[in-house]
């Protein structure tokens, strides 16, 4: 199928159809298979990054992905955002402030986005990492309200149960209640969307935590501790760099958090009630 046969309507899925056994017994009929098409993002004009992603949500996308990379230093920077669809994907038009055009050009990427990859097309190695503010001590939290939000961030994947294909991000409170969800096929774009929607919710990010579905990446880690979030915790585990960067910057970074299992890589105070520092 061409990807200009895909509708592109608001969804992340599309009945195709399917052949395969099961039980050995051979069947022919459509299931649903999590959508994944090519998102342009555009400031003031100016093409920046090319990601595949599912097509829900993209205005949270749009913004989480500005705030996570340092473009935006807030929501109010952003002006607004046009959605253009087309035959070879969608383009997310953004117009921002001159501060952030002018912080955008100063660290360009030529990005061509994969869904399990983070860092392409960065253009050197300077770009990797960025100087990012130390997360404040506190709150303190407890093993069991990460666990309940890893339970209740499984039960909210809506698109994931359909098509077994997707990702998801959610903010928790200190209780552990999964007050935000969002899912793409790419676990960098969901938390994106996650981070975008935070950032336009009424909800204090400092005052909870972060619940991802994927392993705890480096970028994984930058873009939680960039929306001032104190807690990663991730249901696969994390890398050196990644542990490094939370380490650095105060952040409490869980990996492996199946049921009331876990393991901690980075200031464990703050799971033991007591304020991390960084």
């Amino acid at each position: 199928m061409n990807l200009a046969d895909i509708p592109l309507r608001p969804g992340g899925a599309e009945l195709l159809p399917v052949r395969g056994v099961r039980a050995r017994q051979a069947f022919d009929n459509r299931d649903w298979v999590a959508v994944e098409i090519p998102v342009a993002l555009e400031f003031n004009g100016i093409a920046h990054a090319v990601m595949l992603a599912t097509p829900t949500d993209l205005a949270d996308f749009a913004l989480g992905f500005a705030l996570s990379e340092g473009i935006l230093l807030a929501r109010g920077e952003l002006y607004g955002i046009e959605e253009e669809y087309g035959p070879e994907g969608i383009t997310l038009k953004l117009e921002v402030a001159s501060a952030a055009f002018a912080r955008l050009k100063e660290r360009r990427r030529s990005m061509a986005g994969r869904t399990g990859c983070g860092l392409c097309g960065t253009e050197s190695l300077a770009h990797v990492s960025r100087a990012l503010p130390a997360l404040p001590p506190g709150p303190s939290l407890s093993k069991s309200a990460v666990a309940r939000g890893m339970r209740e961030l499984a039960s909210l994947q809506v698109l994931q149960k359909v098509t077994g294909a997707v990702h998801a991000a959610a903010w928790c409170t200190a209780e552990g209640e999964a007050l935000l969800v969002r899912e793409d096929v790419g676990r960098h774009n969901a938390l994106d969307k996650l981070v975008g929607a935070l950032a336009k919710s009424t909800l204090a990010a400092s005052t909870g935590f972060i619940a991802v579905t994927s392993r705890a990446s480096f970028e994984m880690v930058q873009k939680t501790v960039a929306a001032g979030v104190p807690l990663l915790a991730a249901v696969s585990a994390s890398t050196s760099m990644a542990t490094a960067v939370a380490q650095e910057t105060g952040l409490t970074l869980a990996g492996f958090v199946r049921g009331d299992d876990l393991v901690i890589y980075t200031h464990p105070g703050r799971l033991n009630g007591q304020p991390a520092t960084a």
